[in-house]
């Protein structure tokens, strides 16, 4: 009988599954209206993953394959040894690229650390250049601090950095233009993403706020010279670039252009549930198993095989109904 470990996650579909998302916390300085309640409550200590357990997991996914990790939250840095968790993961044996996605508010001081810790790229969510418009979709952050912390990421020299902006109709989607303008001011990239309908929300309509990426594309248009990009990617990004500029332009689309076919990602939540889909709860519990009396490396590896068998083929996003997917994308990971 033949109990080699496989070095390889493979999902039903075919797809291999090389990238893993961590969110390390569900807390946040922020409140942005797309994200969370206002009076959000959240996890106790003991239901979340400790530091130690996330970096077993992430170097257990890696020995299974895993190429690239992306920290998420919540915001990341707002946790407590946030930054020698990235240390460690950092100096994993095999791991190509470890990656940050943050609201920027904590980069004046972590920036050199991260890049001293072998993170490679920064995705940073910017949804506006209106320090009046930034407090009201943010409901407490400080768009110059974010500002600010883009700059000190600039000086550190990250192989990239790109911007983050949830689009949202009549509160920040006549912005597009200067938020382009503003990316390639400073060299960098920038994505733009239509909203995912996770979690209930009270401060706006979602079919009614939704903006979708070719009515992007049309805004950009007008100002631009877009030309479809030739790197190829598994990322949900389509990429665009802008000629004479060292700027991309990305669009995911979760609800005008589905990506699934090439999705090769899962998402570990900060309870320790794996995400096997970001619009499903196909999932299985891993922090149940590393916390079994009976817990050993290979029981944990196998049930990360085994979960490929529950991937599911593709999100189902309906934006004109509740969703049936209540949980945050501060408990999910952004």
């Amino acid at each position: 009988m033949n109990t080699t470990i496989p070095t390889k996650l493979t999902d039903r579909f075919g797809r291999t599954v090389d990238y893993l998302r961590i969110s390390i916390t569900d807390r946040c300085d922020f409140r942005c209206v797309y994200c969370m309640a206002e009076d959000m409550t959240f996890l106790p200590r003991n239901q979340i993953l400790s530091l130690e357990e996330i970096y077993m997991l992430a170097k257990t996914f890696v020995e299974l394959g895993v190429k690239k990790i992306r920290i998420t939250g919540g915001e990341p840095l707002v946790r407590k040894g946030a930054l020698e968790l990235f240390q460690q993961i950092g100096a994993l044996n095999g791991l190509h690229e470890l990656v940050l996605t943050t609201n920027g508010s904590q980069l004046v001081t972590a920036a050199p650390i991260l890049k001293a810790a072998n993170v490679k790229r920064l995705n940073i969510s910017l949804d506006t250049l209106d320090a009046t418009k930034f407090k009201e979709l943010t409901r407490t952050g400080d768009l110059q601090q974010v500002l600010n912390g883009i700059a000190a990421s600039k000086k550190v020299g990250f192989e990239r950095i790109k911007l983050n902006a949830v689009i949202l109709k009549n509160r920040n989607h006549k912005e597009v233009c200067d938020l382009v303008q503003f990316a390639i001011d400073n060299e960098i990239d920038i994505s733009f993403i239509e909203e995912m309908p996770l979690g209930v929300v009270e401060k706006h309509n979602r079919a009614e706020a939704y903006y979708s990426s070719d009515e992007i594309r049309a805004d950009l248009a007008q100002r631009f010279t877009l030309i479809q990009s030739t790197e190829k990617t598994n990322a949900p990004s389509d990429y665009s670039d802008i000629p004479n500029t060292k700027t991309r332009v990305g669009f995911i689309s979760p609800h005008s252009h589905n990506f699934c076919s090439t999705c090769n990602r899962v998402r570990l939540t900060v309870e320790g549930r794996l995400l096997l889909c970001l619009g499903n709860e196909h999932s299985i519990d891993l922090k149940e198993i590393l916390r079994s009396p009976d817990f050993s490396s290979e029981k944990l590896k196998q049930a990360i095989i085994d979960s490929m068998e529950i991937k599911p083929e593709k999100h189902e996003f309906n934006i004109k109904e509740q969703p049936i997917i209540l949980r945050y994308m501060n408990m999910t990971g952004g």
